[in-house]
């Protein structure tokens, strides 16, 4: 391991050594030469996800319970960047569901307008690809298993294991 460097750097006299006492109003900290150190959170290994919907008080919810657990969770903001027809597959299994239509908000209306009662599989996956809001929310997301957060408080079935 290298120590790192901290000196004393004259403008003035080149004559001097780095460390030189006289030149302490000249300080110059290496960060560079320190070796990396990380500070995880309490839970950080966890790379515990929230889709969220700033506008949902269910989401807002789910977020304070994480951070009073001390989880500083990856905020997935679906509707400003909605998920793709594969990573809803991925989440579906996840939450190990096989209809899309148990992860959707079926009382949106953009559900009734497109007529998606009647679809089925791929189709309501592109739908919610393409209309974010339909996807049912929050959704909490941690080591490859997920779980639709309503009551805000089932997101413990995750955090607690």
């Amino acid at each position: 391991m290298v120590a790192p460097r901290i000196g004393y750097h004259s403008k003035q006299s080149r004559s001097r050594s780095i460390n030189d006492f006289r030149n302490a109003d000249d300080v110059t900290f290496h960060l560079d030469n320190l070796p990396i150190v990380a500070f995880p959170t309490l839970r950080a290994m966890d790379d515990v996800s929230l889709y969220f919907n700033q506008r949902c008080s269910k989401c807002r919810t789910a977020q304070g319970l994480l951070e009073a657990q001390g989880i500083d969770a990856h905020i997935v903001e679906y509707l400003a960047a909605p998920p793709t027809v594969e990573d809803l597959r991925i989440l579906m299994t996840q939450l190990g569901m096989d209809d899309p239509r148990l992860m959707m908000r079926t009382g949106e209306e953009v559900y009734a307008t497109l007529g998606l009662a009647d679809r089925s599989g791929d189709e309501l996956l592109e739908a919610i690809a393409a209309n974010p809001i339909l996807l049912e929310r929050p959704i909490v997301v941690r080591q490859g298993r997920a779980v639709i957060a309503r009551p805000p408080e089932r997101l413990f079935e995750l955090v607690n294991t």
